[in-house]
């Protein structure tokens, strides 16, 4: 072992999550009081539903603790083939495309890890997740990015798709409602882009966490129901996290074609064994009760859209920031570029200065901007805006 440097390549090479150290400092300053107003975290600030509680307690108190198939509960498995049937509009889907994990996240690296290797490429449209780039360099790959600022609504075109395509290109990513731009795509524009991956032979990762959070008459599309080529093709992820406040849970969901599905439940064998049991039980709960978990989810939204407007009216009221109403998921991602400062130099005079803690864009590739979720109190969304004017204003 060469004792200077004990560490592998891959954990050379790896980035931490930077929402998750803005977040983390955030709360340390908040911790030694402090009063800091933070807008780093993608986490719902409510409770998960009392049913969905209760549920993976009477789970517990029947014993339910073992291990569970790798896969999934088979009665969470076939529930999930019944939401996609009812939700997205996906009939005819087995229990054995459907495998659960512990989290969203875990959800992406194994699918990317399932079918992507070194020498393949996978196409990243930035702005981004922080987290794809580093899936695809921990599986060997090589990610690549495909630009759309806020000009164009942050929405990659068939025409920039095809010109990315090289023989190496082996996945294309997409995330719709974004993180972190809020941005939705619509079935007419999915179907493009599906359609160019098609023709292609690329497969696609439809990341689909926050599928339930729109606004402004926005509907989401699953790739996977656009026809048996799309369907073939597509790797859906999604999960409880963000639509029931589930994010300590860490239950996240994959629907693949079969052998991809069957590959992915190999992999998760190996490394997690399963996702928790009696947490499992919970999610069951909020599948087999639409009209309860549909209530749970208005009720959040309600809030949701009513800080989501606060927020964007309060940014784009302050000179030098322009910012894009988004149309799901709970971010903004306005455009600080008129400023002359990093999206880092911003992020970090604006903690130091005001104690308000915002995400740089450059986390997402894409510098000119920085990320705030509204995740978080009222009360925190105006004292943050009005400090905000003021950093700015100063500028």
């Amino acid at each position: 072992m060469n004792s200077q440097n004990p560490l592998s390549v891959w954990a050379r090479n790896i980035a931490p999550s930077p929402t998750l150290a803005v977040d983390a400092k955030a709360k340390a300053l908040l911790a030694a009081g402090e009063d800091v107003c933070g807008f780093g975290a993608g986490e719902p600030d409510f409770d998960t539903p009392e049913f969905i509680k209760e549920a993976a307690v009477k789970a517990l108190r029947e014993g339910k603790t073992k291990y569970a198939p790798a896969a999934g509960l088979p009665d969470l498995r076939a529930a999930l083939v019944e939401k996609f049937a009812r939700e997205n509009g996906i009939p005819g889907l087995e229990p054995s495309q459907m495998v659960v994990s512990p989290g969203g996240k875990y959800s992406c690296y194994l699918a990317i890890l399932a079918v992507c290797g070194p020498g393949d490429e996978v196409l990243v449209p930035a702005p981004y997740w922080v987290s794809y780039p580093e899936m695809v360099k921990l599986a060997g790959a090589t990610p690549k990015f495909l630009f759309a600022g806020d000009d164009a609504d942050f929405k990659i075109t068939p025409a920039q798709l095809r010109d990315a395509v090289t023989p190496k290109t082996k996945l294309l990513i997409l995330n719709s409602p974004s993180n972190p731009t809020g941005t939705v795509y619509t079935r007419a524009e999915l179907e493009a882009l599906v359609a160019v991956a098609v023709e292609n032979n690329i497969l696609l990762l439809s990341d689909e966490i926050y599928e339930h959070l729109l606004y402004d008459g926005a509907a989401h599309a699953s790739p996977a129901s656009f026809g048996k080529e799309a369907a073939a093709a597509t790797i859906t992820v999604g999960g409880f996290s963000k639509s029931f406040s589930m994010t300590g849970w860490r239950l996240g969901t994959l629907m693949a074609p079969k052998a991809i599905a069957a590959a992915v439940a190999d992999l998760q064998s190996q490394t997690t064994s399963n996702a928790t049991t009696f947490a499992q039980y919970g999610a069951l709960a909020a599948l087999r009760d639409p009209k309860a978990s549909g209530e749970a989810i208005a009720s959040m939204l309600q809030v949701f859209d009513r800080r989501r407007i606060r927020l964007h009216e309060g940014l784009t009221a302050i000179k030098g920031i322009r910012c894009t109403r988004a149309r799901g998921a709970f971010y903004l991602f306005p455009n600080i570029a008129s400023f002359g400062l990093s999206s880092t130099e911003f992020s970090a005079k604006l903690l130091e200065s005001e104690k308000v803690a915002v995400v740089p864009g450059v986390a997402f590739g894409a510098d000119e901007y920085v990320r705030l979720s509204y995740a978080t109190s009222d009360g925190v969304i105006e004292k943050g805006l009005e400090r905000m004017a003021r950093f700015c204003a100063g500028l």
